[in-house]
């Protein structure tokens, strides 16, 4: 008994109020109250009342709400719910953080996170039961493609679970990008007239309009050989290139060669001789777009760092040998200029093949929703794992349906404009999802598989260590807050039901790549949920990020090739480069497609910035604080470096860093 002090915080965004009445009671151990007051929340307000409770409810349990209407259901977004009860009982908060719709009654438990019990009669038991039986009715798994990871049961964005949605303010925007980008790309192609290019200089007739500082750094100085391999290691895909550890078999060294062999072999020895192949490409064939035959290629590039720590490139062989050329031309950076400066191109558009499907789709959007719809599935809002992802899930569900719809479906973007589109980008996929493995998501492991520890101008390594050790840390904190011990891991059915759905449902029996499908100590899950959180934030910003600095000057990396790759190079003209060029149509789109999936959102929220409280108590808070301090601490780190770089290198810039995949 006594007076209670209620808010009711209401999201922000346009619509997220309601015209239509909200009722509240308040749930304790000892009684229910349902309160006389009743609400028409207001956007972006907090609403605050007292009322005054007759029966002694004790601490209080839930508050149950239900949004009443008479014509229009008005939905409503509910941030969270604060309760101050009366004497020395501490506010409890109700985090809710979803749509209110319909005229059901919603009942939001106490935000204190807790584990399963096994006692049948606890009310919060109960509650998570149900929730889970209800979310795995809305939450189902679907097959996109037959080989490919698991997606959610959404043909379109009007399938989704309205929680998983754009909200207004970011829908508007989204919406309006791309209308904006589709006017600059028609004006962009208009202007053209269009006339057949010419030169590389023509290229300059569309490198208008939308730009970045480093866009134009690339304009002018993509034929750098230096340029070209400071991209392996720091530009949008810095996850192909690896120390060698011998001369690969399929680089043919024909008779007359014995130099280039030695200056190999040096480098080898000395432990910088680097490569960078794309065998995975190795007999896709190629798009048709407008009627035009595209064309594919599978380069080795070998590569060597001086001392300095530039990434010179040394040999380049566009194809494999085959039957019909059993020793297929190198490539080298004494060759003709026209005839090296073809063979970078040809490496270039095969990166950016392998970039947008397997390691910026598969890795990190693909691997995303796994673990949003898991997640959505296995773990009530009470668990300490679900209150810690969900903020690293937030629109992803919404983004990869848009793809599939718009970017990567039949006739959609990707066919339009890529080498790898019409179908073999999906063939593409399935051999990246073979290859997919646990070690791979996690940068301690892939950079020392990859040899690429300790090298000084590494910047995507070198940053992509600090930010796990730093999310490795937060993780740590909250884990330990609820796992007192290694029994408890084991013993938590729904966390281990959450491992075992990520690995044997959404990525399709994948334990053979060693993916757990079950936790056996805290450790183990602190770095499984490690790489989950990474991959959703930095990974993701590390190769989604740079796109439009890296491909908005299109011949540094083309969408397509419309010639075969050349067998000789002594007949290589500017007729043969530009005719193997994306043309003015496809230039345009792949300015358009990379600049609209680069681009920051208004909403955007910085990783460790999210405003939602999903925990209650100080301990979790105080974890989250340090967590935003190591990455305050980190940004100041790559600020001051980058001011001494010509070419800064900030896409794992904390600030810089989406808390979840939403573009």
């Amino acid at each position: 008994m006594g007076l209670y002090r209620i808010r009711v915080a209401t999201g922000a965004w346009p619509f997220s109020g309601s015209f239509n009445r909200v009722q509240l009671w308040l749930v304790g151990e000892r009684g229910e109250a349902e309160l006389e007051l009743q609400l028409r929340p207001a956007r972006g307000q907090v609403e605050e009342f007292e009322q005054d409770v007759p029966q002694d409810l004790g601490p209080l349990q839930f508050v149950k709400l239900r949004k009443y209407h008479t014509l229009v259901d008005d939905a409503w977004f509910c941030d969270r719910i604060t309760v101050q009860g009366p004497g020395a009982l501490e506010e409890a908060a109700f985090p809710c953080y979803c749509w209110v719709q319909g005229e059901g009654l919603l009942t939001l438990p106490e935000g204190t996170a807790r584990l399963a019990g096994n006692n049948t009669l606890d009310v919060f038991q109960k509650h998570r039961e149900k929730e889970l039986e209800e979310r795995q009715k809305i939450y189902c798994w679907a097959t996109w493609k037959e080989g490919l990871p698991m997606t959610i049961a959404a043909d379109t964005i009007d399938d989704l679970p309205s929680n998983m949605r754009f909200h207004e303010q970011k829908r508007l925007h989204y919406e309006w990008t791309v209308n904006e980008g589709i006017m600059e790309m028609v004006l962009k192609y208009v202007y053209t007239l269009p006339s057949p290019w010419k030169r590389l200089e023509d290229f300059d007739q569309i490198f208008w309009g939308q730009k970045t500082a480093l866009a134009e750094k690339v304009h002018q100085r993509w034929q750098e050989d230096e340029l070209f391999g400071y991209q392996f290691l720091n530009g949008t895909n810095p996850m192909l290139l690896r120390r060698s550890t011998s001369l690969p078999s399929r680089l043919v060294l024909p008779s007359g060669m014995e130099e280039l062999q030695a200056q190999l072999e040096k480098e080898l020895q000395n432990g910088s001789l680097f490569e960078a192949d794309f065998i995975l490409l190795d007999g896709i064939p190629a798009n048709v777009i407008q009627g035009e035959k595209q064309y594919l290629a599978v380069p080795l590039v070998m590569l060597k760092m001086d001392p300095s720590g530039k990434l010179l490139p040394m040999v380049i062989q566009i194809q494999p040998p085959s039957p019909s050329c059993p020793t297929p031309p190198l490539f080298l950076p004494s060759d003709p200029p026209l005839a090296w400066l073809l063979a970078k191109m040809w490496v270039r558009s095969s990166d950016s093949q392998l970039h947008e499907l397997q390691y910026h789709l598969l890795s990190t959007h693909l691997l995303g929703e796994v673990i949003a719809v898991a997640t959505m599935r296995c773990l009530p809002g009470l668990h300490p794992v679900f209150k810690l992802l969900i903020p690293h899930t937030r629109y992803t569900l919404d983004i990869n349906t848009r793809a599939r719809n718009e970017l990567i479906s039949e006739g959609g973007l990707f066919d339009k404009g890529w080498s790898t589109g019409g179908g073999p980008h999906v063939q593409v996929l399935r051999r990246a999802m073979a290859k997919l493995t646990y070690r791979s998501l996690c940068p301690p492991d892939d950079l020392a598989d990859r040899g690429l520890l300790g090298i000084p101008s590494a910047l995507y390594a070198h940053d992509a260590l600090r930010l796990w050790e730093i999310i490795a840390r937060y993780v740590e904190g909250i884990v330990h807050l609820f796992y007192h011990g290694d029994d408890i891991v084991r013993g938590d059915p729904e966390l281990q039901a959450w491992c075992q759905e990520i690995t044997e449902v959404g990525l399709c029996q994948a334990q053979d790549r060693g993916f757990p499908v079950s936790f056996q100590s805290r450790a183990q899950l602190c770095h499984f949920l490690t790489m989950c959180i990474f991959t959703c934030s930095a990974q993701h910003a590390a190769v989604n990020t740079g796109q439009f600095d890296w491909y908005a000057w299109v011949p540094n990396a083309p969408s397509s090739m419309r010639m075969p790759p050349p067998t000789t190079k002594e007949d290589i003209t500017m007729d043969t480069v530009m005719g193997s060029l994306p043309n003015v149509w496809q230039t345009s789109l792949q300015m358009l497609a990379t600049w609209l999936v680069s681009r920051s959102s208004l909403d955007m929220v910085p990783l460790g910035h999210h405003t939602e409280e999903y925990f209650s108590g100080p301990e979790p808070k105080a974890v989250l604080r340090q967590f935003q301090a190591d990455l305050d601490h980190l940004e100041r780190e790559i600020v001051a470096r980058n001011k001494q770089l010509d070419l800064p290198y900030e896409y794992l810039k904390p600030s810089c860093i989406e808390s979840s995949v939403t573009i």
